[in-house]
């Protein structure tokens, strides 16, 4: 069976991906070459207190997902709505694969794979 699904979990340190279907899931993990330390914003600071984009890292993990039919992006933090503004500004045709975009904590892969098959049963149900 091929894999028309993907989901992405994503953060400043890693990016998990799984392309699957009901019964197969195939999973692919990508690192940014120089990882973000973790920054808390302290009141009286000046800036957002958020990690900037590493591009390079956001468009490895966008052409991860660039076969897929439709993709699922989730992750804790800044870094999915990262993606998605990389996505519209630098890899405008990929825009058109994402179902949707949601907050998700630290979920296990199996747990992951299974929140994409639910997300995934219920909007294919409504697009068709």
């Amino acid at each position: 069976m091929s894999h028309y699904h993907a989901i992405v979990w994503i953060d400043h340190r890693e990016a998990r991906v799984f392309h699957f279907n009901p019964t197969d899931a195939d999973k692919q993990v990508i690192h940014p070459d120089k990882p973000a330390k973790h920054l808390h914003h302290k009141a009286g600071e000046l800036g957002p207190g958020h990690a900037p984009a590493d591009h390079e890292f956001l468009h490895a993990v966008a052409q991860a997902v660039a076969d897929a039919g439709a993709v699922l992006i989730t992750g804790p933090g800044n870094a999915k709505n990262q993606l998605v503004k990389h996505i519209e500004s630098h890899d405008a045709p990929l825009k058109k694969l994402i179902a949707g975009v949601e907050t998700v904590d630290h979920p296990s892969d199996g747990q992951l794979v299974a929140h994409a098959r639910k997300y995934f049963k219920a909007e294919d149900r409504m697009t068709k």
